[in-house]
C-alpha cells in the first residue's frame, strides 16, 4: 500500500510499506555443466522475512496544455531489513545459519501519469538512478559469527525496476 498528501500544487510526499517472505525448499537437486562442472544439492531450507518503508518526494509536470497527461518524478528514500534462516543437510551432517539484515536505498524513478478522470491515474516509472547499502550478520551453528557490508550505484535505466500501478486521489 502506498499513502500520499499533496502538500503543494504538483508536489507530493508519500509512504509505502513492504513486506516480503520467500521460502526456498530444495529435497534434492542434481546439475551437470559440461565435464567439469557438477553441483548436487540436498534438504536445503530458506525461509526470509524482509520489512521495508519507503518515503518519497514527488513532483509533477503537465504535458502542454492537458492536465490528463504528465510526467513525474520520484525521490526515494527506503530504510528496512530482514531476517533469514538456511538450514542445509540432515542428520549428523545438519547445519544452520541465522541471518539479519540491514537495507538503505536512495533512488530517483521518473514516470508518466495519464488520469482516467479526476480520482483514478494510471502511472508507470522506471529507476534510473540508485545507491544500495547492505549490512549483513550471520551465524552458522550457534558458533561461527560473520558479517559482510556492501554497497552499489545504478546510473542507467533498469527494465526490471519498472513500476505500473493505479492511483486513486481523495
Amino acid at each position: 500500500p502506498l499513502v500520499g498528501y499533496t502538500f503543494k500544487n504538483k508536489a507530493a510526499a508519500a509512504a509505502r510499506f513492504t513486506y516480503s517472505p520467500t521460502l526456498l525448499h530444495v529435497d534434492n537437486l542434481s546439475l551437470e555443466l559440461g565435464d567439469d562442472l557438477d553441483f548436487d544439492l540436498d534438504n536445503v531450507y530458506r525461509l526470509t522475512h524482509g520489512f521495508h518503508g519507503t518515503a518519497f518526494l514527488r513532483t509533477y509536470i503537465n504535458l502542454g496544455e492537458s492536465k490528463r497527461f504528465g510526467l513525474f518524478n520520484d525521490v526515494r528514500l527506503t530504510v528496512g531489513g530482514g531476517q533469514a534462516k538456511l538450514i542445509t543437510g540432515s542428520g549428523k551432517d545438519l547445519t544452520g545459519t541465522y541471518e539479519k539484515s540491514v537495507d538503505l536505498q536512495i533512488g530517483v524513478s521518473p514516470g508518466l501519469v495519464a488520469f482516467i478522470n479526476n480520482f483514478i491515474a494510471a502511472e508507470v516509472s522506471v529507476g534510473v538512478l540508485g545507491f544500495n547499502f547492505k549490512w549483513i550478520d550471520q551465524t552458522t551453528d550457534q558458533i561461527y559469527t560473520g558479517s559482510r557490508r556492501s554497497s552499489s550505484g545504478n546510473f542507467k535505466i533498469n527494465l526490471f525496476s519498472i513500476s505500473l500501478g493505479l492511483a486513486f486521489y481523495l
